[in-house]
């Protein structure tokens, strides 16, 4: 166990970054959070929290604070582009179905709302706004931070939770690992009342197509409101690598989907588009820290979305590097962060590759390859079990790790 508290530095706001923060924090070790943004809110976003990620929630005690501001699906459901047809369904909320089978309940909620549960978890004690990073420097012992705002901190410990274009990854591996998926998606928030035509707005449900797909699920305390991320296949090529959005032409977005069901395109022009978002993603990473530094949720494995388990590996790491970090034999930092990569490298991993070949498998177009996918869809929910009912508590920690057994594990 550590016998003196360390200093802890989470670069990072976000879903990750508080989740950790909160995690620590109940095992009596306290963490700084520097969140480059003015105040912890995001316009026209959403999450799915599985029950991988509800029952660490439950654990740090905000369960209660989500259910609040958080609706759960009645169904899942796999819809044809065209015509609507139900081509799977299961069942979510209905008889508690999805609890029943993996523990934990499974919300849809409005990534601001919980990013105010969280940190509603920690009372704000901690949390630095408008704190972007801009470089860490090895001062032998500790790591510093400078900050954009010219303060700076010192840590011995930092953790990069701040996402695909992380700059503590570029500090732990030397390098830039995002790559673009050669897709991009527009998104939006559209009150439930606005879409008459839309078939069951309390499911979760993806519409599926040629060279595209739509996922939407309701959020907020009522469901009252749909949100939508409709994924195409284009452009091959992203326009500037150094930013994640970029401006389409009014209709643009409702063109793409022409000839879908009147459900879709009502729900992508209530919304109106102006920008579409490139989809990108982390190459797999060899190693997840470097001396004090350490690499959380989307920094170590930014996966495609099509899975929707990027903020629930996020939190599953939160909840792992916490019990690590806690459980350090002294200040063996190095074999804190070897036991937290060798439990989450290859989860994430899995995952992550899984929602690279989901892409092809929701973008093929009518025909036999297509009618195969939908008899498989209907048994889907055995196939997402390794996902859903996994608990991360249940990891053993271990200290297997060893400089020589990471170099093997590298080979």
């Amino acid at each position: 166990m550590i016998t003196q508290a360390p200093r802890i530095a989470i670069v990072g706001g976000g879903i990750g970054g508080l989740t950790l923060a909160l995690a620590l924090r109940q095992r009596g070790i306290e963490a700084e959070v520097y969140e480059q943004a003015p105040e912890l809110t995001e316009i026209g976003a959403a999450v799915a929290l599985s029950a991988n990620s509800t029952r660490e929630l439950r654990r740090l005690g905000v369960i209660e604070a989500l259910t609040a501001v958080s609706t759960e699906p009645s169904e899942l459901i796999y819809r044809n582009w065209r015509d609507a047809r139900r081509i799977a369904a299961h069942p979510v909320h209905e008889n508690l179905r999805y609890q029943e089978l993996c523990g934990a309940p499974y919300f849809g909620i409005h990534r601001a709302d919980l990013q105010r549960v969280l940190n509603g978890g920690l009372a704000g004690a901690g949390l630095h706004l408008g704190h972007r990073l801009i470089e860490l420097t090895d001062q032998g012992g500790a790591i510093g931070l400078t900050f954009a705002n010219g303060s700076t901190a010192e840590a011995d410990l930092v953790v990069g939770a701040d996402g695909v274009r992380s700059l503590v990854r570029r500090f732990v591996t030397g390098g830039e690992d995002a790559v673009f998926s050669g897709t991009s998606a527009f998104r939006g928030i559209v009150p439930v009342d606005r879409l008459p035509s839309l078939p069951d707005p309390q499911a979760i449900q993806f519409w599926m197509g040629p060279d595209a797909h739509l996922l939407h699920y309701a959020i907020g305390a009522g469901g009252e409101a749909v949100n939508f991320f409709a994924v195409v296949e284009s452009p091959k090529i992203w326009p500037n690598a150094e930013k994640w959005v970029d401006n389409i032409e009014p209709g643009e977005a409702v063109a793409v989907f022409k000839g879908w069901h009147p459900a879709v395109i009502e729900m992508i022009a209530a919304q109106s588009p102006t920008a579409r978002w490139a989809l990108f993603g982390v190459r797999p990473l060899l190693h997840w820290f470097r001396g004090g530094a350490v690499l959380l949720g989307d920094s170590a494995h930014g996966m495609l979305p099509h899975h929707g388990q990027g903020a629930n590996q996020t939190i599953e790491d939160a909840a792992v590097l916490a019990r690590c970090i806690s459980n350090a034999d002294g200040d063996r930092w190095e074999q804190a962060f070897g036991t937290y990569e060798r439990l989450r490298r290859a989860r994430t991993r899995a995952v992550q590759l899984a929602s690279w070949d989901t892409a092809a498998v929701l973008h093929l177009p009518d025909g036999p390859e297509a009618a195969s996918r939908d008899a498989g869809l209907r048994g889907l929910a055995d196939r997402l079990e390794w996902i859903h009912g996994y608990d991360a508590d249940s990891t053993d920690l271990s200290p297997t790790w060893t400089p020589a057994a990471r170099a093997n594990a590298n080979r």
